[in-house]
């Protein structure tokens, strides 16, 4: 059994990735910005998993409540043993760069690339007196390779810098035992973040190559085999989890 630190995991992808880490039996603490109604839902549907798994509050671009959330994790379940990075502040609107305000740039700086090295920072010391990490991150169909994205330039600006700091941190910590690796979701929308893979093979894509839309389940399963004590030789990787589908380009 570990603890699992999972950030957004009340809703959308987070959600499944959560589930997926309640099955495998591990502890998992779960942090939300605000809605406390999805705390109350989530509390009543894993009635099953109940003592396995806590809520702390926590607004990811703000330093101070990623220290209280370690630190309150900690304090009930113990060590962390693996970290997903999940929570990834985003702005709907599309709009060049140079008509985003000074808040939202920050914004999609501190939440997707700041608040991993103020966490990172925390639970890599818990992680090398185990002996054993695994740290997750998230990010977009071709963040490798650097591409422009037209309309999502601070996003992606921060998910590019987050591809480097993952990749160095699993140079960094291999001899710990402590493994980091980036998980980046295809064209997953809507309901189908919460869906499960039975209930997207009875929906047909034309969109997706493969036939059928990705699901959170899809992301969740491939986190959770990622977390395995056995799959240390992957580290310092990119994978994409899309159906084949080419997100950036439909786009642009």
């Amino acid at each position: 059994m570990r603890h699992v630190l999972i950030t957004a995991g009340t809703k959308g992808l987070g959600k499944k990735i959560s589930e997926q880490m309640l099955e495998k039996g591990h502890m998992v603490t779960i942090s939300y910005r605000s809605d406390q109604e999805a705390v109350k839902q989530l509390s009543k549907e894993w009635k099953k998993y109940e003592g396995f798994f806590q809520f702390f509050q926590a607004d990811v671009t703000k330093k101070e409540d990623l220290v209280h959330l370690v630190e309150a994790a900690v304090n009930s379940f113990g060590a962390i043993h693996i970290l997903i990075n999940n929570a990834g502040p985003y702005v709907f609107q599309r709009k060049k760069l140079v008509d985003y305000s000074d808040s939202e740039w920050y914004e999609m700086l501190e939440g997707n690339l700041s608040s991993v090295f103020h966490l990172i920072r925390q639970v890599i010391p818990m992680m090398k007196k185990e002996k054993f990490g695994r740290i997750i991150t998230c990010g977009f169909q071709g963040a490798e390779s650097t591409p422009g994205w037209i309309y999502r330039s601070a996003f992606a600006a921060a998910k590019v810098g987050l591809v480097s700091l993952t990749k160095t941190i699993a140079i960094e910590e291999a001899e710990n035992g402590i493994t980091a690796n980036m998980v980046c979701p295809g064209n997953i929308v809507g309901k189908m973040k919460e869906a499960s893979i039975a209930h997207s093979r009875n929906h047909f894509d034309q969109d997706t190559p493969i036939g059928r839309s990705g699901t959170g389940e899809d992301i969740g399963r491939m986190i959770s085999f990622l977390c395995e004590e056995n799959s240390d030789m992957i580290t310092g990787a990119v994978i994409e989890v899309t159906g084949g589908v080419d997100v950036l380009h439909r786009y642009r």
